[in-house]
């Protein structure tokens, strides 16, 4: 479930048969095999005629590119040009993350794709007319030091990237409610701290490249006009690339299925977001995709994964969690994206939805006893046979927590009281969030008792209210598991010393007796023999 939230919407549209007519299948031509390669594998999404409508075209966002147009957001060649072969290929290569678009290398021939490339061209006549479009000459790219990222941050406040992106990178710049592509739909700035999801990918080369060529079709233009301009020299955009870099961790995150729970002395769980001990325990990643399975589904998620922190002393266990999220929802500056989303987005099950003020929401998701092997409750909230116990936070009432128990999304029963405390705090994009519960409550028949020792299934569910998300129409994860470490007993340290100090005996025992024993040897053979 890592990487592209929107590679399971994309296999979905695939299996569901491709959504294409039968009349429209029978007039393939077998003489063009590039033809025959699109109308099975896209034109469900980018249309049979290239324009980006196809029949499921309109559950994405990002709508799949309109061919006609010849607008490419991925090249190599300047601002407003074509783009060469190889860019063309290189997109159905590695797909775009962070869209529907996935990446066809494993999946088709080298042949295959080829011919694609070059069936896609004839969508747009003009790559018949036009000169062979010509790349730019990037070069090399510099090392980086703290003076080339410094410099790099002062021309991002120079250029006005947090605009769009942020001080933070986050994507919650102050024009982002008002961002649309060359199309009229609304599109959102990238989040500049998760670099696995760039399209283009995430190296300082990449970065470099987009910021000279621009995102034709986007509202990201073309840095190179600054640099004939002589407002920055290429050192200098080479700075800004190695700044946006910086902002994303070295490395993708790893996810893993246990999110380990430190155990510390009695009293010392932590009670702020603040806490020093957050700083010293492991994060742990837990991607997040679209609700697609229950109606009414959601294809567009705003939230693509949350970080998880967990401490406990035996007693009570607290749990960090953080997530990005553009606004503070409700924000009545976001109220005019809410529409726009919910009018772009068509509903695939008939509920129009229309825009109001919905808080942001994280639920956490616990059966209600720990399960005997892998045996777990249905990951969406369950179900009559087997409910689950749901913790819900919501940003209209950030101090506090919900209790609940479910039978399925669209079956949820509030229950009173709870033992549970929450502190949220969110800032230029990203939400925070302390939940503090004791292992073992009172309502035995609806909380979970934790324990120590053992894995305890756990999913999370998250909403962005001012992108119009509510009930179903969520960012929702798979079951992951926690597991609270127990304290170590005293003979975990003793048993070592133990076995040490007895090897060490032994071991001079052996060295003693053959020393005596060498000693009697040569006692023997040099007495006197007996004449």
């Amino acid at each position: 479930m890592g990487g592209s939230l929107m590679r399971t919407l994309i296999v979905t549209v695939f299996a569901a048969g491709l959504l294409l007519a039968p009349a429209e299948a029978e007039a393939r031509q077998a003489s063009d095999p590039g033809k025959e390669v699109y109308d099975r594998w896209c034109a469900s999404c980018h249309g049979v005629s290239g324009d980006g409508l196809g029949p499921a075209a309109g559950m994405m966002l990002p709508r799949p590119r309109d061919f006609t147009r010849g607008l490419y957001q991925l090249r190599t060649t300047a601002g407003g040009e074509l783009p060469t072969d190889a860019d063309i290929l290189q997109v159905i290569n590695r797909g775009m993350p962070g869209t529907a678009m996935p990446g066809w290398e494993s999946q088709l021939a080298s042949g295959d794709r080829e011919a694609l490339v070059q069936y896609v061209k004839t969508f747009y006549p003009a790559f018949e007319t036009l000169a062979t479009p010509e790349p730019l000459t990037f070069g090399r790219a510099p090392g980086t030091n703290e003076e080339r990222i410094a410099e790099g941050r002062d021309f991002y406040q120079q250029v006005e990237c947090w605009q769009c992106h942020g001080n933070s990178g986050r994507g919650d710049g102050v024009s982002t409610p008002t961002l649309e592509d060359e199309w009229g739909h609304p599109i959102r700035a990238p989040d500049l701290t998760k670099n696995w999801l760039f399209n283009g990918g995430g190296s300082v080369e990449d970065i470099y490249r987009r910021l000279r060529t621009g995102l034709d079709g986007t509202p990201m233009p073309s840095f190179s006009d600054l640099l004939d301009a002589g407002f920055m020299t290429d050192e200098q955009l080479w700075n800004l690339a190695h700044y946006v870099r910086s902002l994303s961790p070295e490395e993708p995150p790893r996810v893993r299925e246990v999110i380990r729970v430190e155990r510390v002395d009695a009293g010392g769980v932590p009670t702020s977001l603040d806490d020093a001990q957050w700083g010293e325990v492991d994060s742990f990643y837990i991607p997040l995709v679209g609700q697609i399975i229950i109606a009414p589904r959601w294809f567009d998620p705003a939230i693509p994964d949350v970080r998880v922190q967990g401490i406990h002393d035996g007693e009570t266990l607290a749990l960090r969690l953080v997530w990005h999220d553009r606004s503070r929802s409700p924000d009545p500056a976001w109220s005019e994206w809410q529409a726009r989303i919910l009018e772009t987005m068509e509903p695939l099950d008939g509920e129009p939805r229309e825009p109001g003020s919905r808080p942001d929401r994280l639920t956490l998701q616990f059966p209600l006893e720990i399960p005997e092997g892998m045996d777990r409750p249905y990951f969406l909230m369950g179900d009559a046979r087997s409910p689950v116990s749901l913790l819900q936070w919501r940003s209209d009432l950030p101090n506090a927590v919900e209790r609940a128990r479910a039978r399925g999304m669209r079956d949820v029963q509030p229950l009173p009281g709870g033992e549970v405390t929450a502190e949220a705090r969110w800032e230029e994009g990203r939400w925070e969030l302390l939940l503090r519960r004791p292992l073992a409550t009172a309502d035995t028949d609806n909380d979970l008792q934790l324990r120590e020792g053992v894995s305890i299934p756990i999913a999370f569910f998250a909403w962005d209210g001012d992108h119009g998300e509510e009930a179903t129409r969520a960012a929702v994860g798979s079951w992951y598991f926690i597991h609270l470490e127990r304290e170590t007993p005293a003979t975990v340290f003793v048993a070592p010393l133990l076995a040490l100090l007895l090897t060490g005996g032994l071991g001079l025992l052996v060295v003693t007796r053959a020393q005596r024993r060498e000693r009697r040897t040569g006692a023997l053979e040099t007495a006197p023999v007996a004449s």
